[in-house]
């Protein structure tokens, strides 16, 4: 493990005082009776072998299955215009979050692109654009990222876990799995750490990186009823020769912002440095990597509604799906976003976890 002493930080002393904040305190706030986005219930994950990952996140991050099913036709046929493709699933749980694994059978051409190089074959990269990529905060003991490269993961940074603040006892790494898809991973030392350990493992965020970190917050400022999220960076003043080793950048500057959805962190990242190629066509949904948000709702016209004044484009009208009711959306950035009702009792609803998973 590699610790980086307080001289080669290159972070302003907010900065600091921010990161202390930041990756210590991961309180999952109470429901607002009045919010009309109540959760995650998941986040979809496109794969090429769905017991290669399996096998994977469960010995890296000790991931439950809840449940394998299919994906329904009809919602086939409203995202990618064929009802005839087989998606199976596997709905994996931490103990607050889920990811919901899909690996598609054969698909058509126009569904894939006409790029020389297979757009499945692509993940997003560490500057997006898109859904780039989930944090499991792990305690440090269970050697999660160690095991994680044992099992076949490969480092984008530095090799070893980094260390961004001195008086922090948290230390970071950004990896890929087998098929290249992003993932980070948080070691918290709690024998320093302020507050009490009650997980070993939990997913911390998602991380949605951007090129225009304005219009993302002024769209998730909307949708998710929080006008003023937790931001650091303004500008992309954030970075630092710590920053580097884990995005594998040099010079890396990046702003941040954060939204607690109840039971999973939204994160929000721009790399100024390192402007992403801006995507003018939305990802397939079979392309390689994390593919829909899908947030847990009750009134179904007041999340449209959001959706709408937001700016953000639907996709669907509402279809049945995974025994309730669904419409998907898209972001500014074109990222896909489901809108679900389903009883509090399915397996797929974000009110599975006690005390929102914290």
């Amino acid at each position: 493990m590699k610790i980086l002493n307080k001289s080669n930080l290159l972070l302003t002393a907010p900065s600091l005082a921010f990161l202390v904040v930041a990756s210590l305190s991961y309180s999952a706030t109470a429901e607002r009776d009045d919010a009309v986005i109540k959760g995650v219930n998941y986040v979809g994950v496109s794969v090429s072998n769905l017991d290669r990952t399996a096998e994977f996140y469960e010995a890296g991050a000790e991931l439950e299955l809840v449940e394998e099913s299919t994906l329904d036709s009809n919602v086939l046929g409203a995202l990618l215009e064929d009802s005839n493709i087989s998606v199976q699933t596997k709905l994996y749980r931490s103990v607050n979050a889920q990811l919901r694994f899909m690996e598609f059978g054969a698909l058509p051409t126009e569904s894939i692109g006409s790029s020389p190089v297979p757009v499945a074959s692509i993940p997003v990269a560490v500057n997006g654009q898109g859904i780039a990529h989930i944090c499991y905060q792990v305690a440090d003991e269970t050697q999660s990222y160690q095991r994680f490269i044992e099992s076949g993961a490969s480092h984008i940074g530095n090799p070893d876990l980094v260390q961004l603040n001195p008086r922090n006892p948290v230390v970071y790494a950004y990896a890929k799995d087998p098929d290249g898809i992003m993932f980070e991973v948080e070691h918290i030392d709690f024998s320093q750490a302020s507050r009490p350990k009650k997980n070993d493992y939990r997913i911390r965020h998602v991380s949605l990186a951007t090129p225009d970190m304005e219009r993302m917050v002024a769209f998730y400022s909307v949708i998710m009823e929080e006008p003023e999220p937790r931001r650091s960076g303004i500008g992309g003043t954030l970075g630092g020769e710590a920053f580097d080793q884990v995005s594998g950048f040099p010079g890396t500057q990046v702003e941040m912002a954060w939204y607690q959805v109840r039971n999973l962190e939204l994160e929000l990242i721009q790399y100024h440095s390192h402007p992403p190629r801006v995507q003018n066509t939305p990802r397939p949904l079979s392309a390689h990597g994390y593919n829909m948000v899908m947030f847990d709702v009750e009134d179904l016209a007041a999340a449209r509604t959001l959706v709408e004044s937001a700016g953000g484009r639907l996709v669907t009208e509402i279809l049945a799906m995974d025994g309730g009711e669904t419409f998907f959306a898209r972001d500014p950035d074109g990222n896909l976003l489901g809108f679900q009702r389903v009883p509090d009792s399915n397996p797929f609803s974000s009110r599975n976890f006690p005390d929102n998973g914290t």
